[in-house]
């Protein structure tokens, strides 16, 4: 069924894209793969096993990695609200809804598609949000939702994680175990280690293009289905700040997650993580918004809930 959310066009032929670079990827990482075990019939199907479980099970793995669970309208009634009036707006399935019990003030989306889609909003961001802000989050992540970008973000990680293994297995493989293999097994060893170090890098590369874009592009259609791109602004504003004074120990184990959310897990002060962050600045969030704002007429000025 196709949502009221705004089409992106730029976006679709990114997806599509990014997909297809990473298919071929994904041709020479099994290739590695067979040259080391030695066993096509095995890779194949460990690398499908892994590959349909990650597309199937996303949403479960998400909600259970970032302590999320699904609650029910008579517990967060305010909350089941927003979400229903988003979606009759924009004409399209509810997901369901999920809470994780964190200060840490974010939201992200997950699922394969738009029938099985999983929304979910941390009490941080509960706490802090004004209605309207909570209401241009919750419609950022549904945009991804509508957008099917989620679906493809969840598939893409899948490569960058298996190749990023496969580099520390041929790494201690080798390390401990050198001696007692000859040099032909050596040089195997060493090309696998290449390979999936390459594949690692270049799906690296080609995410974090695609969900800079991405996020862009949710800011848009949010801003765009709920009229109010001022409120957007400012709930990015309050968000990003207040994760930047989260000590930055304290975000590790979201880091892993930061394509899926609202705003990067990011600590304070200058951070190399930032030059490869899976989101846009802050600042090109907020001028996007603010140039939506004025196209719209809105009286309200970014960064301002009116």
């Amino acid at each position: 069924m196709q949502s009221r959310f705004r089409s992106d066009r730029r976006l679709t032929v990114r997806m599509t894209v990014t997909l297809f670079l990473l298919g071929l990827l994904y041709v020479a990482f099994i290739a590695a793969l067979v040259v080391l075990l030695k066993s096509w019939v095995l890779v194949v199907v460990v690398a499908a096993g892994m590959l349909g479980a990650q597309y199937w099970f996303s949403d479960r793995i998400a909600l259970f990695a970032m302590r999320g669970r699904v609650v029910e309208r008579e517990e967060y009634p305010e909350l089941h609200a927003v979400i229903d009036r988003l979606c009759a707006i924009a004409d399209m399935p509810k997901p369901v809804v999920a809470v994780s019990n964190m200060d840490m003030p974010n939201a992200f989306a997950t699922g394969r598609n738009p029938d099985n889609a999983v929304v979910c909003v941390t009490t941080g961001l509960l706490r802090r949000l004004e209605p309207a802000e909570l209401e241009g989050v919750l419609a950022h992540e549904l945009s991804h939702v509508a957008h099917k970008d989620v679906a493809v973000i969840t598939v893409a990680s899948f490569l960058g994680v298996i190749a990023g293994l496969i580099v520390r297995f041929a790494f201690y493989s080798q390390l401990f175990g050198g001696g007692r293999r000859d040099q032909n097994t050596a040089v195997v060893f060493a090309a696998v280690m290449g390979v999936s170090a390459a594949v690692y890098a270049l799906s690296f590369l080609l995410i974090r293009a695609l969900s800079r874009y991405r996020e862009l592009a949710a800011d848009r259609a949010a801003a765009q289905l709920t009229g109010r791109p001022s409120a957007l602004a400012s709930a990015l504003t309050k968000v990003s700040g207040d994760i930047a004074r989260i000590p930055t120990k304290d975000l590790r184990t979201a880091q892993a997650f930061n394509a899926f959310y609202f705003a990067p897990a990011l600590g304070s002060g200058p951070d190399l993580a930032r030059l490869f962050s899976t989101h846009p600045s802050l600042e090109q969030r907020i001028d996007q918004l603010g140039r939506i704002s004025a196209e719209l007429g809105e009286a309200a000025r970014p960064g301002k809930a009116g």
